[in-house]
């Protein structure tokens, strides 16, 4: 998954109150708004501020199919998602804390700020990249560079598990192929 952040904090474990009065997690639609000032792909970043996070899982099959038509690919938290079973089908990425049984009183109250989800600081509009390895945010001005030094890397780890798997193995060999990986290394830089 590889989109732009939409971000924004929820809790769950308390009830979203307003001048005395209870709301549903249903009631604060206006961050959908934000999230369509965000470049396509967009990747849901919510920061569950909860403690612990992930007592509630605001995004289900219903929030799921919504972030979908928002042209949203994906979801990041620390708190929890739930419905997996009917989300897969969508392709709809989640990466997660955990999963939950219950929406719980899961709202957002805050978006379009900076957040930190697993010790990962994102601002809205960073470069989200996840995978089956984690989540990261990749530098803008990176970007375009990342498929190259990708392919370089899986060459020279080819390079060395094809040299292990060769009948002449040695580990003087081996040894010189690390410094020459490590060289080739400095030298691109």
């Amino acid at each position: 998954m590889a989109g732009y952040a939409a971000t924004a904090r929820m809790r769950s474990s308390n009830p979203r109150m307003e001048a005395g009065k209870s709301y549903d997690y249903y009631d604060r639609t206006d961050w959908w708004n934000n999230i369509l000032t965000i470049p396509a792909p967009r990747v849901v970043v919510i920061e569950d501020v909860d403690d612990p996070p992930g007592l509630g899982a605001f995004v289900g099959e219903v929030h799921a199919n919504i972030l979908l038509a928002l042209g949203c690919i994906g979801i990041v938290t620390n708190g929890a998602v739930r419905d997996l079973p009917d989300i897969r089908p969508t392709e709809f990425q989640m990466f997660a804390g955990n999963v939950s049984v219950s929406h719980a009183y899961a709202h957002v109250f805050d978006f379009g700020g900076a957040i930190e989800v697993g010790g990962m600081k994102v601002q809205p509009r960073d470069l989200i990249h996840g995978d089956c390895h984690g989540v990261q945010t990749v530098p803008l001005e990176i970007a375009d560079k990342v498929p190259g030094a990708a392919r370089e890397i899986q060459h020279r780890r080819q390079d060395l598990i094809g040299l292990r798997r060769s009948a002449d193995f040695t580990l003087e060999k081996l040894r010189q192929a690390i410094r020459d990986t490590v060289l080739d290394h400095q030298v691109a830089k």
